[in-house]
């Protein structure tokens, strides 16, 4: 029984056309799914990946119109790591992101690999790393402007950053079994500490920043709202929703999603922490070549399509 990395991440957007324009456009990412949130099918749910969908590959975004600006502050997921698999790539990026007018910094070294910190239009903190190996059957989605070799290839590093690091890292460790792994000071003298697990790499990764003081953010356009954890399958899963429960913490039970299931709980700081199987995965209900051209919903939404479609804005 093991976590085998990060399954996705889930963040805000309050325009989700906007949100497909620059994700799919500047970034090049596949929409691999349009669908709505389950819990309230008056919003969409997108989800973005490599050409197939790969597990591991998706940062996915909730729509909330009219949503207000997200104000920083701790107790978050506070910046989402993407992959890509050489420097070469990143210097592309650097170059991409100038022409395109993407806010960004200087490239830096995060974790022992280069790093690009950047931010979406509405604040979404960012940043590309450096990370060589893929999983087997990932493929780099495919875009007119950017060559494969360049593409980002999916989820990196999760950064949080905690009012009281101790707790969240008691759970990462003696719950979820990361290791520690290395601990360093970042360019503006936070002290990161990185917590691996599964096999180890990029896409396994927690890095959490401590900041005792100051208030908690306020969750808005620009937030994270959780982090996905990977296990293998539902009996899995089922472990772990035993494991959780008798630590004591308040939790979801598992959950259908049907492209998944999954299991939802907060960490002592407040952060929403989900373990989700990898399977059946996002071509259950439509070929690879289908993936994010129509709106797809799980067969207990389906008696309701004509109620969802009528309150979504399309999206081009």
């Amino acid at each position: 029984m093991k976590i085998n990395g990060i399954h996705h991440v889930s963040a805000l957007t309050a325009n989700a056309q906007k949100n497909v324009d620059f994700y799919r456009q500047t970034l090049g990412l596949k929409l691999v799914k349009k669908t709505v949130n389950q819990d309230d099918p008056s919003m969409y749910h997108l989800f973005y990946g490599d050409e197939v969908a790969s597990p591991g590959t998706e940062l996915t975004f909730f729509e909330i119109p009219m949503l207000a600006r997200r104000l920083d502050g701790t107790n978050a997921i506070s910046r989402t790591g993407l992959i890509v698999t050489s420097e070469e790539a990143l210097t592309f990026w650097e170059k991409r992101f100038e022409e395109k007018g993407v806010k960004k910094e200087t490239a830096s070294l995060r974790g022992g690999r280069p790093a690009l910190k950047f931010t979406d239009p509405e604040g979404q903190q960012l940043f590309l790393t450096v990370e060589p190996s893929v999983q087997d059957g990932a493929k780099p989605p495919v875009h007119d402007e950017i060559p494969a070799d360049f593409a980002i290839r999916g989820l990196g590093p999760v950064e949080l950053t905690v009012a009281e690091a101790d707790k969240t890292i008691s759970v990462l460790t003696s719950i979820l079994g990361f290791t520690e792994k290395a601990r360093e000071q970042s360019n503006d003298g936070e002290i990161v500490t990185i917590f691996e697990s599964g096999q180890g790499g990029a896409g396994t990764e927690i890095h959490v920043i401590e900041k005792a003081e100051g208030p908690a953010e306020r969750s808005g356009r620009g937030s994270v709202h959780h982090v996905a954890f990977r296990v293998a399958d539902a009996e899995e899963l089922e472990k772990w929703h035993d494991k959780i429960a008798k630590a004591g913490f308040t939790n979801s039970g598992v959950v259908e999603r049907f492209y998944f299931k999954a299991l939802y709980f907060r960490e002592p700081n407040g952060i929403l922490f989900e373990i989700s199987t990898d399977g059946p995965g996002f071509t259950v209900d439509e070929s690879v070549d289908e993936l994010g051209d129509q709106l797809a919903l799980p067969p207990f939404l389906e008696h309701k399509r004509a109620e969802i479609e009528q309150r979504l804005v399309p999206i081009k």
